[in-house]
């Protein structure tokens, strides 16, 4: 997948492969030859049901899986193939935000000693006092105060335990961050503000973001780029104007109509699309499209070949015989 913008190309993702043995069953496809590019200061949502490997291909895309096959390439370095200094070094341009805020955080460390962490395995302090200046700002930055520092991690809330695995993440100056449903764990008055603040510490720091989620209408306010995964496959890409405005797929179709809308008016005109059928098992998936069993628009080739992702308009990437010449 190539793209005509001048814009320096952070992570570049070539045919992806990554498959996991299910024992007596064979092999589970979890990320079926995937590609896409994200540019420097740009973010790119992927979006599919639970199950369909979204989460699985932004870990192999950071270096905790290793693929089957295929590259992943970072400012122009193949990860996979990085030696042990050289992945030592990207883990502190490279950071991850984790779904659960319960569960990533170290219950028995003050937050103090989990920001400062990074910032000593890395040597980016020269001493105390530049140490507790740095992690006083970043408490701030992200909507805390100094005197949470002290404090244990049980006496935090969802949102405030996810504000500070955004400051962890940050403690290394990264340059991308792979978000992996960072608000999906938390309660929806609380969503909006995590959202906020990661769009502005993007603009701030001119980050790159792979962020990973499953509500469209917080995919589509966060941004640049999105894609569609399906058991494996990535089956639509676009700009976020475009994918909302003229999706391709029947599959991003039938996304976008279970999406709720604000007005009741509008709400009362939007035709929902109801998919039948049940999710193939990813260890043995249909021979072609992957999605033809529960499509109201399958055609006979789609039950023979499994269709390339193709661009059908500037920058519109579509996995669907639908549009073959």
């Amino acid at each position: 997948m190539s793209s005509d913008s001048a814009k320096e190309i952070e992570l570049e993702v070539r045919n992806l492969c990554k498959y996991f043995p299910v024992k007596h069953k064979g092999v589970l496809k979890a990320v079926d030859h995937v590609s896409f590019q994200i540019q420097r200061g740009e973010t790119l949502g992927i979006v599919g049901e639970s199950g369909c490997g979204k989460t699985t291909c932004g870990k192999t895309c950071i270096g905790m899986y290793e693929p089957q096959s295929g590259e992943v390439l970072y400012q122009g370095k193949n990860i996979h193939k990085m030696s042990k200094k050289e992945r030592f070094e990207l883990t502190s341009k490279v950071q991850m935000i984790f779904q659960d805020p319960y569960a990533s955080l170290d219950p028995h460390q003050k937050v103090y000693d989990i920001i400062a962490e990074g910032m000593r395995i890395h040597k980016l302090v020269s001493n105390q006092s530049e140490e507790e200046k740095k992690v006083m700002e970043l408490l701030e930055m992200v909507g805390l105060s100094a005197e949470h520092a002290n404090r244990n991690v049980h006496e935090f809330s969802g949102g405030q335990r996810q504000r500070i695995g955004i400051a962890r993440a940050l403690s290394v100056e990264p340059e991308f961050l792979f978000c992996d449903e960072p608000i999906s764990a938390l309660d929806v008055s609380i969503q909006a503000q995590i959202v906020n603040l990661l769009e502005r510490l993007k603009e701030e720091r001119n980050l790159t973001m792979l962020f990973i989620a499953h509500d469209l209408s917080m995919v589509k306010h966060i941004s640049d780029k999105i894609g569609v995964m399906y058991l494996g496959n990535m089956v639509e890409m676009s700009s976020a104007a475009d994918f909302y405005k003229n999706p391709y797929h029947p599959y991003t179709e039938a996304l976008l109509s279970a999406v709720p809308i604000a007005d009741p008016d509008v709400a009362k005109t939007k035709k929902r699309i109801f998919l039948q059928g049940d999710v193939p098992s990813p260890v043995n998936p249909p021979k072609g499209c992957r999605f033809c069993g529960r499509c109201s628009k399958c055609m006979d080739i789609c039950h023979e070949t499994c269709p390339e992702l193709k661009e059908i308009s500037k920058d519109h990437w579509v996995a669907c015989h639908l549009y073959d010449e």
